[in-house]
């Protein structure tokens, strides 16, 4: 939804002398014929078993492939020459997480520091970029590799024990903070602001087994994509999104009215999602994320896209043969 959607419920909040705090609720309000649910909304969701802590080292990946291959001289037998045969790199991403990965509504090539990542990649199996997209929810990137749908995922996927039982992850290429959004005049500062608030996360998104460890009395509630939580928020019907900063900031960028508050409530390591068993696949993609963060190409993208959140570098990396 459009920064003006939210003027004129900002104006519609002014004419009636409500805030968006009176009007959210803990249930799907009533009048949904004027307030309409964007499809696969889940109020009240049922608590998610996990805490913040790592029952494994989720984050140590396999020693990158040495020496790395030349562009279209991939190893016979492998993962990369299936692919390469294939003539082309199938990921795994979405066009709702800017500036991650987004369609440009002006060129309308698909465009972000995920997708940065997905050229690299590209560009390593073929020497150009031959990238055809599966558009994913966050809830289908793991079955998406389960199935064989996609060669990788490259869509704000965090590291995970638990994801770690049915995929494999390269080394981590991100880390990111979680943060919550709000309105300006919620009154919401810190995390223990959104208790016996509404407060709305993406389905599968670590987001709410943490705000359901540290804030019991909020009430979740989980969309479909990014852009559905900010129309719940716009519309009233929830208090708070809580995500990734980088993704928070994108929905910032649409609503001059919201803002990231608080302190970070946890670290999400992104890593790229490979199926599980493809080791191959797994060291020749760190085998490439080396490359790009010792040639400057990280950098870059860092400051193409993810500037807005201050100065940083590649994430420290640790290995296991």
């Amino acid at each position: 939804m459009r920064a003006s959607a939210a003027v004129v419920m900002a104006l519609m909040l002014a004419l009636t002398g409500c805030s968006t705090q009176e009007l959210a609720a803990n249930d799907p309000p009533t009048t949904s014929a004027e307030l309409p649910i964007p499809p696969g909304a889940s109020f009240g969701v049922q608590p998610v078993e996990g805490t913040d802590a790592q029952s494994c080292d989720a984050t140590t990946s396999l020693r990158p492939l040495s020496p790395m291959p030349d562009p279209g001289q991939m190893p016979r037998g492998s993962t990369m020459a299936r692919i390469a045969a294939r003539g082309r790199l199938v990921v795994g991403t979405d066009i709702g997480s800017n500036p991650l990965s987004f369609r440009n509504p002006i060129s309308g090539d698909i465009e972000g520091f995920d997708i940065a990542v997905a050229h690299w990649i590209s560009d390593a199996i073929f020497g150009d970029v031959r990238v055809e997209y599966r558009i994913l929810s966050a809830g289908d990137r793991v079955e998406a590799l389960r199935g064989g749908d996609v060669d990788v995922v490259l869509k704000s996927l965090s590291i995970t024990c638990e994801r770690r039982q049915s995929i494999d992850f390269s080394a981590p290429y991100y880390v990111a903070s979680q943060r919550i959004l709000v309105y300006r005049n919620s009154g919401i500062e810190t995390v223990a602001g959104l208790a016996h608030k509404s407060v709305c996360a993406t389905r599968n998104s670590t987001a709410v087994s943490r705000i359901q460890n540290r804030v019991p009395s909020a009430q979740m509630v989980s969309t479909n994509t990014w852009a559905d939580c900010l129309v719940l928020m716009q519309q009233g019907q929830v208090d708070a999104v809580v995500g990734d900063a980088p993704i928070l900031s994108g929905i910032a960028a649409q609503d001059p009215w919201v803002r990231i508050v608080g302190d970070p409530i946890g670290t999400e390591y992104y890593g790229v999602g490979i199926p599980q068993g493809e080791n191959d696949m797994v060291r020749f993609v760190n085998g490439v994320l080396e490359q790009r963060r010792a040639d400057g190409s990280w950098q870059r993208a860092y400051d193409q896209w993810l500037s807005v959140l201050g100065p940083s570098s590649p994430p420290a990396v640790s290995y296991r043969d």
